[in-house]
């Protein structure tokens, strides 16, 4: 597995987590820019799965710094936050941001990055903790 991904297993079920990380996201203080829903969008659809949700998050003065450091980075934002199900436990994965940042090679943005990782650490670790 890749440095760039990050993945904790979950000791709540798929609602539970994603309820837990987007409290402990509006306390990091980020926002929480879209959520996703895998499992209703199939449901509509008359499917059914696993959990699987994506919570997209940023904040805008986050915003601002990616895009005066390079414009382009904009397309990396929001970062996400995929919960879903492996080996029967749900799952909290995201790509760390310093990584996600890593190939603009801006010294701002690597900044950031690193910003960032604490940051997500520090929201999975919450929304987890028992």
């Amino acid at each position: 597995m890749s440095e760039d991904l990050v993945q904790a297993a979950s000791p709540y079920g798929c609602d539970e987590t994603v309820e837990r990380l987007k409290a402990a996201v509006a306390v990091a203080p980020m926002g929480l820019v879209a959520h996703i829903n895998g499992q209703a969008n199939a449901a509509k659809k008359g499917l059914t799965v696993d959990c699987d949700q994506i919570l997209e998050i940023f904040r805008p003065d986050f915003a601002v710094r990616v895009w005066v450091a390079r414009k382009e980075a904009g397309l990396d934002i929001p970062l996400r936050l995929h919960i879903y199900v492996r080996g029967g436990q749900a799952t909290v994965a995201y790509r760390r941001p310093s990584r996600v940042f890593a190939p603009y090679g801006h010294p701002d943005l690597d900044t950031l990055g690193a910003e960032l990782d604490t940051l997500f650490a520090g929201i999975v670790e919450r929304a987890l903790a028992s």
